[in-house]
């Protein structure tokens, strides 16, 4: 198992890319700690990989609370006795960040807020963890929307000022310089910039059949990607066949990118 007695927190871990890596990495030995600002779905996350014979406990919070964040992470060292591997899956997208009442002003502020700002929050709560293990392992949720540009023809809430390129550039940002400050601690730090993948995330997107095939037109290997690919490029970043990749940002995009 490649992650035999390690213990993994999961943010955003109730649906998608955060349930599938939950699930994935459960299954390859870690302890998971489960979180998502539904209490109700991370709760059937922990009870699926409960019920297959895995250990996971379920911690409600909302990473734009920094007392949350920080319950997230001693969730893992109350349950657990430790921590190893940070996983900051939990994203929102302009669509679904606030009420649709919202001005321009406040969806930018409520992506930066989850996107970025709620990744710093828990790593900033986890980094002492780690140090206190010897090390460990961060993985960051970023973007192909964070290193290239949003396509025109692809719909975007706020056009040119769209807040969700910005806040997962961010994240690539954030993820280089964490790594370069705590290579010295043995803590790596790498981000996953995912294609378009069949998620919640995008499910206005997909439910128009032109739409959903122009997005599919974009990625040259000829579909959208799966949340448990993702969970795969997690799991490799995570574990020790990853011990020399550290500040890398590592596009799972069917070849987006390469366009």
């Amino acid at each position: 198992m490649r992650l035999a007695k390690k213990v993994a927190l999961v943010t955003g871990g109730g649906s998608g890319i955060g349930r599938a890596t939950a699930v994935l990495f459960a299954r390859e030995g870690a302890q998971i700690v489960v979180a998502d600002k539904s209490e109700d779905s991370a709760r059937r996350t922990a009870d699926q990989i409960n019920s297959a014979g895995g250990q996971a406990v379920c911690a409600a919070g909302d990473v734009t609370r920094s007392e949350d964040a920080e319950a997230m992470v001693a969730a893992a060292i109350d349950s657990f006795g430790g921590l190893d591997v940070v996983v900051n899956s939990a994203g929102v997208s302009p669509r679904n960040a606030t009420s649709p009442e919202a001005d321009e002003d406040e969806v930018w502020d409520a992506v930066l807020d989850v996107n970025l700002t709620g990744t710093y929050r828990v790593s900033k709560f986890a980094v002492p963890q780690l140090l206190r293990r010897g090390g460990g392992s961060i993985v960051n949720l970023a973007s192909i929307i964070g290193v290239v540009g949003y396509p025109r023809e692809i719909p975007s809430i706020l056009g040119a000022f769209n807040p969700y390129p910005p806040s997962k550039g961010g994240v690539v940002q954030l993820t280089r310089n964490m790594a370069t400050q705590l290579a010295a601690d043995g803590i790596r730090v790498n981000c996953i910039c995912p294609g378009y993948v069949e998620s919640n995330l995008i499910a206005t997107l997909i439910a128009d059949p032109a739409m959903h095939q122009k997005l599919i037109d974009r990625h040259p290997i000829g579909r959208l990607g799966k949340p448990e690919e993702i969970a795969q490029a997690a799991l490799f970043l995570a574990s020790d066949e990853s011990s020399f990749v550290t500040g890398a940002p590592l596009m799972v995009d069917g070849g987006y990118t390469a366009l």
